[in-house]
């Protein structure tokens, strides 16, 4: 990857794009109204700048109305283990750990889930019941090329990061896998990746904050809004930054 200096001020540049999202309106606005919202972000395998993100985010949601009792902390761990407390501290800033409930995806466990409908392969697909019962769902994430689902982030913090071990066992088959359109930095045409973004919007009501890091795991950029508006923009800025012909 080129190397690209990181952003002189990463906090105001995510509270910038929290205010001013891609194919949305602010995330301010968003939550307006909303019951109860998760919050996803990743488990300890991938270097998601979480305290700086969640602190920014929490606050926005509170700005909306909603009480800080009524937010969740998903940890999308697709099918990795959990987390110990201590990760969680170091992942997530242990302020955050000891106000929010948190919730780690156990893929393992059948009674942790709920059917959302029919994937595009034809198999039953089931997401997290917590994750399931809230009114807006925050999927944050970074963004880099992904060697069979084009890119990491946007929808991917909820198919694998929120499923069942079937239902990501079954989109990571060997019939999507092979597909030769399932591979780096491929979005449009990657059956697999359309089969997880088909998922994710079974889920309801999204909004995204990705960023992109540079190797010293700085923020180069943060797109936020919509899966349809702020995740294409977020590989788009990747594929110049990591990718040549």
């Amino acid at each position: 990857p080129a190397y690209l200096s990181p952003l002189p001020d990463d906090a105001g540049a995510v509270k910038d794009s929290l205010a001013h999202p891609f194919g949305s309106f602010p995330l301010s606005e968003e939550a307006r109204g909303a019951r109860k919202v998760a919050i996803v972000t990743s488990d300890i395998t991938r270097p998601v700048p979480n305290r700086i993100i969640l602190p920014l985010v929490i606050e926005e949601l509170e700005r909306a109305g909603v009480p800080e009792r009524n937010i969740i902390i998903c940890i999308g761990t697709g099918t990795h283990r959990l987390q110990t407390m201590e990760e969680l501290d170091m992942m997530l800033g242990s302020d955050i750990v000891s106000r929010f409930r948190i919730v780690q995806n156990d893929s393992r466990n059948p009674d942790s889930f709920v059917e959302v409908g029919r994937a595009s392969s034809g198999y039953d697909a089931f997401l997290n019941r917590e994750f399931m019962g809230c009114d807006l769902k925050v999927l944050t994430g970074f963004v880099e090329p992904h060697f069979f689902a084009g890119f990491s982030g946007g929808a991917k913090a909820v198919m694998p990061g929120m499923a069942s071990l079937d239902t990501v066992m079954r989109n990571h088959g060997a019939r999507n896998i092979d597909d030769p359109r399932s591979t780096w930095g491929v979005i449009d045409g990657n059956p697999l990746r359309a089969e997880i973004e088909g998922i994710a919007r079974m889920a309801g009501k999204l909004f995204i904050v990705n960023v992109t890091l540079n190797r010293d795991k700085r923020i180069t950029g943060v797109f936020s809004g919509s899966l349809e508006e702020a995740y294409p923009r977020a590989c788009e800025f990747e594929r110049k930054q990591a990718m040549v012909q």
